[in-house]
């Protein structure tokens, strides 16, 4: 069983690398080609609707933009999906391993939703396709003649869902399926109007017909959806490591206010871009909402009465196992001074990822991660600073292998 959670372990860092990997090419490109879209320079002669020169790496590069499609197919035509799909599919990877096999640990709060294991994921899925469902709609209804009419109800959409998130799952596991719901919108946007509006434009210009220039224009409004819905996405992926983002009653409202900032910065250099005056006020902007979300993130942590409730399952098998007197006692001498709800660690002034464990329902209910962290690996004490001995280190293996 233990050989399982290394196994396991290297399976979710495996599924996070591909992931990040995959993201960085997806984002890079999409961000490139809104550039260089808003940068052409359009006061030239000829069919193309803009050109723009570049210089990288040694060399000049020469690009145009035909608004609906050259007079001719090239033969080589390169089309950019499989950077969005992929991180998709690696990022649903990692969800299923880290939040749906370890529902009881990441997943579900009993203090906000006393879940089964299957409810908590059907919840979890029904999120991230309703999500797409109800965005898809709202793009095809009588708004989409309106832009900001579609960005605006989008917008109160989220925060209705992180509402809800929050109020049903764990505050990590909230904002995450945020991002989760948001990130498959934008891959759906890819792979069901983006990339099949290409391929009608494509297969008209190869029967000789004259491509009709709505399929590059919904394809253009959706591609830009993405690039503002990018940088909350980033943030909503990367808030697990910070407990202050999700780890407050105010958590779906910090996530909400993660999307305006997002919609900011994006603004200031779409318009640098374009070659228009940068507005500068939107950094004040930027600057203000993020203030307002640490003020917000000052909230009590939830972690306390989350620890109040009886232990079940695994963790109960954990607290039931030989050596857990002692294994409690090891780490309550070694890791409390930081991972306790008022850490006495110098500086310190909440648990580091939220992690507490200043009791011994504390202690069972993390056995996965004390045995990874410490027992296999000397992650933690960091830079053993605690002195924990060799013999400890045996005793939470032999602990965790034997309830195993």
């Amino acid at each position: 069983m233990y050989d399982y959670a290394i196994m396991w372990e290297w399976m979710a860092f495996a599924a996070r690398w591909l992931h990040v990997i995959t993201a960085i090419a997806w984002i890079g490109s999409s961000f490139y080609f809104i550039a260089l879209d808003l940068g052409l320079n359009r006061n030239i002669p000829g069919p193309a609707d803009g050109e723009e020169w570049q210089v990288h790496g040694g060399g000049f590069y020469h690009m145009q933009k035909y608004l609906v499609a050259p007079p001719q197919m090239p033969e080589h035509l390169t089309w950019f999906k499989w950077e969005s799909y992929w991180t998709w599919l690696s990022g649903f990877a990692l969800l299923m391993i880290l939040y749906w096999a370890g529902a009881e640990l990441y997943l579900i709060d009993p203090d906000k939703a006393d879940l089964a294991t299957w409810q908590a994921i059907l919840i979890s899925l029904a999120f991230i396709v309703g999500g797409w469902i109800a965005y898809d709609a709202l793009c095809k209804s009588p708004l989409k003649e309106r832009p900001t009419a579609v960005m605006l109800v989008l917008f109160a959409g989220i925060v209705a869902s992180s509402w809800a998130l929050n109020h049903i799952f764990t505050g990590r596991a909230a904002l995450l399926h945020l991002g989760a719901m948001t990130a498959t919108i934008m891959t759906a946007n890819v792979a069901h109007i983006i990339i099949p509006n290409q391929r009608i434009v494509v297969a008209d210009l190869k029967a000789g017909r004259t491509p009709d220039p709505k399929y590059g224009k919904i394809a253009k409004l959706r591609s830009t959806h993405n690039n503002y819905l990018t940088l909350p996405v980033v943030f909503l992926m990367l808030s697990n490591h910070y407990p202050l983002a999700f780890g407050t009653e105010n958590a779906w409202i910090i996530a909400s206010l993660v999307f305006l900032i997002g919609v900011s910065i994006r603004h200031f250099f779409n318009t640098m871009h374009a070659r228009g005056s940068a507005p500068w006020w939107t950094w004040g902007v930027t600057a203000v909402l993020f203030v307002i979300l640490a003020w917000l993130s000052t909230a009590p942590l939830r972690t306390a009465t989350v620890e109040a409730a009886p232990l079940s399952g695994a963790a109960l098998r954990y607290a039931e196992a030989e050596h857990f007197d002692a294994v409690s006692s090891i780490v309550m001498g070694r890791c409390s001074m930081c991972h306790a709800h008022e850490p006495a660690w110098e500086g310190m002034l909440w648990a580091p990822k939220g992690v507490v464990l200043d009791t011994p329902e504390a202690v069972a209910r993390e056995a996965r991660r004390i045995y990874l962290q410490a027992g296999v690996s000397h992650a933690m004490p960091p830079a053993n600073l605690s002195f924990m001995t060799e013999d400890e280190r045996a005793t939470l293996r032999a602990w965790f292998e034997g309830a195993s």
